[in-house]
């Protein structure tokens, strides 16, 4: 289900519509570009796997839109911007310098293994991906700039995870895997083949699929506001992410606002209950309860406290002498064995030293 990312060609962007075994990720994409406040895609998968090919590709389809890449060593203040010192020493005047949300305004912010930046620093961006407003505040100076742009991570499970708060901040994701089929990997092995020996070969096999796919877009995002959500889309969309058991409700609003997309994207005139399943996983994957509370497995019941009464029983040396095996304990655990009696005897003087005079 995914495609070998090898060497990119300088210069020129693999076509969108020629990516293979990717429709589930392909479909993800075109949803968050036709609605980037749902919260942008998370693509999980393990290395070559086309991750940003595919982002790439999605920034080259859209008309006159920049891509835009989040490196790990990036700031605060590279990410949202800040006050330009320079003009405050030149003239005294306070400006601030646009950072790279502002630069992705209207194109794809691409963030590659965002599950190796810092929280503060996901949770700005997230913040803006879903609101589309960029406010920077710096010494009393507050400004504000529109910044919407396709959110798209990527992330490699095997270095780790992110926080389920910064999950749920993600609209849709997709789990990328290794082809199991052999037909797939070659296909996918000569696409990549084919456009490296010559990319604008291919670029213009597909020219027909891409340009209709971008005006697809283009009339998806003209139709969006005109499509609503009937009461049994909302309660459908209700019952799938209680039966998910996710946590709030952002994963409906996120369902609703994805179905809506879809609808309008196949020029649906109304939001239908088949869009909504459509799209449901897409929305639920990430936020789906791994341990649901029916599916726990039964508790084991816990054993009974130690008595530390005198046992009725025979010593530990009578049961020894007599052949029985004695009790077994845990290794270590010596305030678990019940105390047992001791006989006394006067110590009497061996010898060794002379009785003490009077």
């Amino acid at each position: 289900m995914t495609t070998i990312s090898l060497a990119p060609v300088p210069g020129t962007t693999f076509p969108f519509t020629a990516l293979i075994g990717h429709e589930a990720l392909q479909r993800a994409l075109l949803l968050a570009a036709i609605d980037p406040g749902m919260g942008g895609v998370l693509i999980s998968g393990p290395r070559g796997t086309a991750k940003s090919t595919s982002a790439r590709a999605l920034a080259a389809l859209l008309p006159d839109s920049p891509f835009v890449t989040l490196p790990l060593a990036a700031s605060l203040e590279q990410l949202v911007g800040t006050l330009n010192i320079e003009d405050v020493l030149r003239d005294g005047q306070v400006r601030l310098a646009p950072g790279l949300v502002a630069r992705a305004h209207g194109g794809v912010l691409y963030v590659d293994e965002v599950n190796l930046l810092p929280d503060a620093l996901v949770d700005s961006l997230l913040d803006v991906a879903a609101s589309g407003v960029n406010t920077v505040e710096r010494d009393g100076v507050s400004h504000q700039h529109a910044a919407r742009f396709v959110l798209v991570g990527t992330m490699n499970p095997e270095e780790g995870e992110l926080r389920p708060q910064l999950l749920d901040r993600f609209g849709l994701s997709v789990a990328l895997h290794n082809p199991a089929d052999a037909a797939v990997r070659q296909a996918i092995v000569r696409a990549r083949l084919a456009f490296e020996v010559d990319p604008a070969a291919v670029a213009a096999r597909h020219a027909a699929a891409q340009a209709e796919v971008a005006a697809s877009v283009v009339r998806a995002r003209a139709a969006l506001a005109g499509l609503e959500w009937p009461d049994s889309v909302v309660h459908h969309a209700a019952q799938l992410a209680l039966a998910a058991g996710v946590d709030g409700i952002r994963a409906d609003l996120v369902m609703l606002r994805a179905a809506r997309a879809l609808a309008a994207l196949q020029q649906h005139g109304s939001v239908q209950v088949s869009h909504v399943d459509a799209v449901a996983e897409l929305a639920l994957a990430h936020r789906r309860s791994d341990h649901p509370a029916s599916a726990a497995p039964p508790s084991r019941p816990a054993p009974p406290p130690p008595s530390f009464s005198p046992p009725s029983s025979p010593s530990s040396a009578d049961r020894q002498s007599a052949g029985a095996a004695p009790q077994d304990a845990p290794e270590g655990d010596w305030g678990a064995l019940p105390p047992e009696p001791q006989p006394m005897a006067r110590v009497r003087s061996t010898g060794a030293w002379p009785p003490k005079k009077a």
